[in-house]
């Protein structure tokens, strides 16, 4: 039967470097007052901020420099995405393209997608939104419904997408869309469009959070014309896109570190004397986000050697979102006053009380529990 093999990937020296000096610039940038520590890593936008991590390489740090990348390791950009999300910083704007449209473009693009957008990503000016789940789907993302049809230089795309996070403020979003064949047809004739955002035809409306936060949109598509160059991986291929893309999305530290800066500040909380029970309880959460971390730098590493670990991605999502979202309720019973009875400037009140509200989103985002888990099924051959 098959098996995960998660082997361990030890730093190289240039990456434990690089957390020296990017935890030394998250430490300045909160002491003059340029964010304030959030949890989650889709929750805090903010356009000056994403720019200045451009401007030190710190954004497409894999990619070519033709592209306005680094061209270093990807061990190296892990190290950059944990220490932004120990930190809470506001890394919204970019967090989507940096982390799996960029890539995907990298990889499947045209020279002029390349040479258009990937140079402004790296920057931090140019942010994507992820067209992928539709109304009355669910997570089924191979019964998508919008279709696109061909037009004179490229195509024309009708439909809706839903749940589309950040599209209110995205440049671009990658569409998955059908282009031959039939719902019924289910992986077949799907193909991946990169869709200017400032195209006639599109209208975003805000789905609003239960916390009030606007993270969500739909999306609709009213005959938009999309340039033939516009494809990611050319036509029919949008499934295996889609696949390869998740890998990208699924395994990274933003998939268990959301709720992390709550756990640091009950740490405070606690005290340097804390009853057993509270001591145990805190140790337990700390070993599994040692073990994730494990499995997270072992796919990082992999990602590194070019490979595809989509499998492991999944496990590492599911296992990740499930301590995420079990995170604020543990520090809820171990912690001896609620949030609401701290001064309302505590930074553990803050924390706490979004925690609760945000955190029924981390088990969807990304793909449900229920997909996530048929997919390791079948990694494993259990079906």
């Amino acid at each position: 039967m098959p098996q995960f093999v998660f082997e361990p990937v030890k730093l190289p020296p240039e990456a434990v470097k690089l957390r020296t000096e990017v935890r030394a610039f998250l430490g300045e940038e909160r002491a003059k007052g340029s964010f304030v520590p959030a949890v989650g890593s889709m929750v805090e936008a903010d356009e000056a901020f994403s720019q200045k991590l451009g401007a030190r390489g710190w954004l497409g740090m894999t990619w070519p420099k033709q592209y306005g990348g680094g061209e270093r390791s990807t061990l190296e950009r892990y190290v950059v995405v944990e220490e932004l999300l120990a930190a809470g910083a506001p890394a919204l704007c970019h967090w989507i393209a940096e982390r799996q449209s960029g890539p995907q473009i990298l990889r499947h693009g045209s020279e002029r997608a390349k040479a258009m957008i990937l140079p402004e990503i790296a920057a931090g000016r140019c942010y994507f939104a992820i067209g992928m789940s539709e109304p009355d789907t669910g997570s089924d993302l191979a019964s998508v419904k919008s279709r696109a049809v061909k037009a004179d230089g490229g195509w024309r795309i009708t439909g809706r997408k839903v749940w589309t996070s950040f599209a209110h403020r995205a440049h671009y979003i990658i569409a998955l869309v059908r282009t031959s064949g039939t719902p019924d047809q289910r992986h077949h004739g799907l193909t991946q469009f990169i869709v200017d955002m400032k195209s006639p035809g599109i209208s975003v409306r805000p789905i609003y959070n239960l916390y009030g936060g606007h993270d969500f949109n739909e999306v609709t598509f009213d005959d938009v014309f999309v340039p033939e160059d516009m494809t990611v991986g050319g036509e029919g291929r949008g499934w295996e896109m889609v696949v390869s893309e998740l890998a990208y999305e699924r395994s990274g530290p933003d998939r268990f570190m959301s709720s992390y800066p709550l756990l640091v500040e009950a740490i405070d909380e606690l005290g340097r004397d804390p009853q057993p029970m509270q001591a145990a309880e805190v140790g337990r959460l700390v070993a599994h986000l040692a073990t994730l971390r494990r499995m997270s730098t072992s796919i990082a590493g992999m990602l590194n050697d070019g490979k595809s670990p989509v499998t492991e991605a999944a496990l590492v999502k599911d296992l990740g979102t499930t301590l995420e979202q079990e995170i604020p309720e543990s520090v809820r019973k171990i912690l001896p006053i609620e949030a609401r009875g701290l001064p309302e400037n505590s930074a553990y009140s803050e924390l706490q009380q979004l925690s609760q509200m945000q955190c029924v989103s981390y088990s969807i985002r990304g793909g449900t529990r229920e997909i996530l888990r048929g997919m390791i099924a079948r990694g494993l051959g259990m079906r």
